[in-house]
């Protein structure tokens, strides 16, 4: 019998406001957004093939970004072939730029962006040895 695989995965984050937080996903960092409501409260973001969901809180006090509890912890984590490019495209279309391409101990070259609600999102690319 052939076992099941797992083929995605999707972080939800909570946002304050879910069209202008789709906004900024699209407009900085290249991910298409699909919103869903009425009013909106709900998106799907997509760039190649990573998945992102974002849910609007009406209890936006409780929005807690994992940083402000784990130092230097990201909300997601985002692997590329080519961090050095991804970080140049970002920037280049304003995304707020969290930390700075840099080499890690564990073995990647990553770089973080915060997202308007304080979400931290890393990109990394895995070193050779």
């Amino acid at each position: 019998m052939k076992q099941p695989k797992l083929i995605g995965s999707a972080a939800i984050l909570l946002v304050k406001d879910v069209l202008k937080s789709a906004a900024y996903y699209e407009e900085t960092m290249g991910f298409k957004a699909q919103i869903w409501g009425e009013p909106p409260c709900f998106s799907i973001l997509q760039r190649d093939n990573c998945h992102m969901m974002l849910s609007e809180t009406d209890q936006p006090e409780k929005i807690l970004p994992h940083y402000k509890v784990v130092q230097n912890m990201w909300n997601v984590y985002f692997w590329v072939d080519d961090v050095e490019s991804l970080y140049a495209e970002f920037k280049a279309k304003g995304a707020r730029i969290d930390y700075e391409l840099c080499d890690q101990p564990y073995g990647c070259r990553e770089f973080g962006i915060q997202d308007l609600d304080g979400y931290d999102i890393a990109f990394g690319q895995e070193m050779d040895d």
